[in-house]
C-alpha cells in the first residue's frame, strides 16, 4: 500500500478535515461521536487557521487519512490526529518527522491525560513531561510535553 501524502489541506476540505479529527478523537474513548461535536470541529477549523494554524493532510489517493495543525511560529504541535481506519499503519510516525522537518530544534505539545495512547507514544517518540493542568474550557486535564533535538542549548 503506497504510503499518503502529506500535503498543505485546501479550503474545500475544511468539514473533511473536521470528520477526520472527529472520528479519531472519538476512537480514544473520550467523547462520543455527535452532531454537535462535528459542528463544533467544523466551526473550528477556520477560526484556527485565522490564528495561525498551518494545517496538512495526509492524502491517500483522495481520501484524508489524518489531519495535522502546526503553529510554527510558536513551535507547538497542536492537532496530529489519524483517521481510525488508517491507525497502526505508522502514518503518526509520518506525521512526526514531517513536523520535526518543519520545528527542527524544539517543539512543544499538549494532550489530554485521559488519551494514554497518545502520551505514551509522544513519551516514546522523545517528548518530555513537562507539566500538566486543567484546561478551562473543556475541563480535560493536559499534559504538557517538549521535545528538543540533542545539543540545543535549553
Amino acid at each position: 500500500m503506497p504510503t499518503p501524502t502529506i500535503r498543505p489541506a485546501r479550503a474545500d476540505e475544511y468539514d473533511e478535515v473536521a470528520c477526520v479529527w472527529m472520528n479519531s478523537w472519538v476512537s480514544t474513548g473520550l467523547e462520543d461521536a455527535s452532531n454537535f461535536l462535528l459542528a463544533k470541529l467544523r466551526a473550528r477549523v477556520p477560526q484556527e487557521i485565522e490564528k495561525g494554524w498551518s494545517l496538512y493532510v495526509a492524502d491517500d489517493n483522495g481520501t484524508l487519512a489524518a489531519m495535522l495543525a502546526l503553529h510554527l511560529g510558536d513551535r507547538y504541535l497542536d492537532q496530529l490526529f489519524v483517521a481510525p481506519e488508517y491507525q497502526g499503519q505508522n502514518l503518526g510516525r509520518q506525521l512526526l518527522a514531517f513536523t520535526r522537518k518543519h520545528l527542527p530544534d524544539e517543539i512543544w505539545l499538549r494532550c489530554v491525560r485521559g488519551n494514554e495512547k497518545a502520551w505514551r507514544w509522544y513519551e516514546r517518540e522523545g517528548f518530555v513531561f513537562e507539566k500538566e493542568q486543567v484546561e478551562p474550557m473543556t475541563g480535560f486535564a493536559m499534559k504538557y510535553y517538549r521535545w528538543k533535538k540533542e545539543g540545543i542549548a535549553p
